[in-house]
C-alpha cells in the first residue's frame, strides 16, 4: 500500500461518462460538486491535479432533450461530433460553476492523437498544461470529439488519460469508474471472482483478466483501462482503478487506503525519463558549451540557456533530443531542446531576456530544462 504525501504529489484524475451520469442520460450534478469538493481538498494540501473527462457526448444528449440513447444510431461519427460541440460547452460551463463554489479557477485543453504525436504540438500542449499547473488552475482534459476522426482519435479517455499523465510526469493516474477494480473473473458472472487489490505486473494473465466494452453511455471497459495502465507504469506513473461511486474515494486513494486496484510502477520517473531521452536524440545533432555552462549543468544541475551556448551542429527541430557537448569535445548530457537549430543559431550566446527581441517570440527562458535533460 502506498501513501501519497499530497503537498508533493502531481496527479491525473480521470472520470467516464457512466460514473459522470450514474448510468442515466443525464450529468448527475451532485456527483459533480463531490467531485470538486474532493479535488478542492487535495489543493489545499498543495497537491497538483489534471482532471481527464468524458461525457461531452451525454451533455449534448442531455441538453438537446433527446430520448434515451439505446434508441438512437450512437455510432454515427457526425452524430457524435454535433452532440459533442453542444456538449462540451456545456460541461465545462458546469465545471466551471461547481468548482468555483471551492474557489478554483478552471482551463480547457482539448486533445487528439495528433497532439500528441506530433513533436512540437505534444511540447506546447506540455508547457500549456504544467503553466496551469504552476498558476494553480485545474485544467479538465477531453478528447476534441467535435472534429477528431478515426484516424487521429485516441479512442477512448482511458487512453487519453495514460498519455497526460505522461505528458506531465504525473506521480498519480486515478481511474474511476463504474467498477470496484480489476476482478479474477467478470463479478457478473462469476460468484467467485475476487476483487485485486495489487498489480505488480502487467502480464498475460492480467490481460485475460480485462473484460470487453463498458456500457452503452461509454467508450472504455476493463480492457482499456488496463492498456492506460501498461502505458502509464511504463513511464514512471502509478495507477489506481477505482469505484468513483464510494465515498470520498479520490482522497482514499491519495491516502493509500486498500481501496479499487493498484497497479505498480514498472519504472521510476527518472528512468523512463532517460530512456526516452537517449532513445529519440538525433545523432546528428550537436550543440557546443561553455565552460560555465558546463559547471551549471554538471556541478549545479540547472537548465541550458542560450548565453552558454557557443555553436549548434546538425539540423533538429524544437521538441527533439539534441546532444550537449563542452568546448573540449567531451559529451556531457542530452536534453529535449525547446528551440530548432536555425533558432538556436540566431539566440546562442544571448541572454535570455533577449530571445523574443532576436525572434520575436519565446518558447520559455530555458534551451533545455534540466528536467527534460539526461547528464551523461
Amino acid at each position: 500500500m502506498t501513501t501519497h504525501q499530497a503537498d508533493q504529489l502531481r496527479l491525473v484524475v480521470k472520470v467516464g461518462t457512466s460514473v459522470l451520469t450514474a448510468g442515466t442520460d443525464s450529468l448527475n450534478q451532485p456527483f459533480m460538486v463531490d467531485l470538486a469538493r474532493q479535488v478542492a481538498t487535495l489543493h489545499q494540501q498543495q497537491a497538483e491535479v489534471l482532471l481527464v473527462s468524458s461525457g461531452a457526448v451525454a451533455a449534448g444528449w442531455e441538453r438537446l432533450d433527446f430520448p434515451p440513447r439505446q434508441q438512437r444510431n450512437r455510432k454515427a461519427v457526425a452524430f457524435r461530433q454535433m452532440l459533442a460541440a453542444v456538449g462540451q460547452s456545456r460541461l465545462m460551463h458546469m465545471y466551471e460553476q461547481f468548482f468555483n463554489i471551492y474557489g478554483l479557477k478552471v482551463a480547457q485543453a482539448l486533445l487528439t492523437r495528433g497532439d500528441l504525436s506530433d513533436r512540437q504540438r505534444y511540447l506546447n500542449a506540455r508547457n500549456a498544461l504544467l503553466q496551469c499547473l504552476h498558476y494553480r488552475l485545474l485544467p479538465i482534459i477531453n478528447e476534441n470529439d467535435a472534429v477528431a476522426t478515426s484516424d487521429v482519435r485516441l479512442g477512448d479517455n482511458d487512453t487519453l488519460s495514460a498519455y497526460v499523465a505522461n505528458l506531465v510526469d504525473a506521480d498519480l493516474l486515478v481511474i474511476l469508474s463504474d467498477v470496484q477494480g480489476l476482478y479474477s473473473a467478470d463479478p457478473r458472472r462469476d460468484p467467485h471472482a475476487q476483487l485485486l487489490h495489487e498489480v505488480a505486473q502487467i502480464d498475460t494473465q492480467i490481460w485475460e483478466m480485462a473484460g470487453g466494452s463498458g456500457t452503452h453511455r461509454g467508450t472504455g471497459g476493463m480492457f482499456t483501462k488496463i492498456r492506460a495502465a501498461d502505458l502509464a507504469t511504463r513511464s514512471g506513473c502509478e495507477v489506481v482503478i477505482a469505484s468513483g461511486f464510494e465515498p470520498d474515494a479520490l482522497l482514499r486513494v491519495v491516502r493509500g487506503e486498500q481501496f479499487g486496484t493498484r497497479f505498480r510502477c514498472a519504472v521510476s520517473h527518472v528512468e523512463a525519463r532517460k530512456r526516452w531521452l537517449l532513445a529519440e536524440t538525433v545523432m546528428d545533432s550537436r550543440v557546443e558549451v561553455d565552460a560555465g555552462a558546463v559547471r551549471a549543468l554538471v556541478e549545479q544541475g540547472k537548465s541550458l540557456l542560450p548565453a552558454g551556448i557557443t555553436a549548434v551542429l546538425g539540423e533538429f527541430g524544437r521538441g527533439q533530443t539534441i546532444r550537449i557537448y563542452s568546448s573540449a569535445g567531451r559529451e556531457i548530457a542530452r536534453g529535449m531542446t525547446q528551440y530548432g537549430a536555425a533558432e538556436l543559431t540566431l539566440i546562442r550566446g544571448r541572454q535570455s531576456a533577449q530571445i523574443a527581441d532576436v525572434l520575436g517570440y519565446d518558447y520559455g527562458t530555458e534551451v533545455v530544462h534540466r528536467d527534460d535533460m539526461v547528464l551523461l
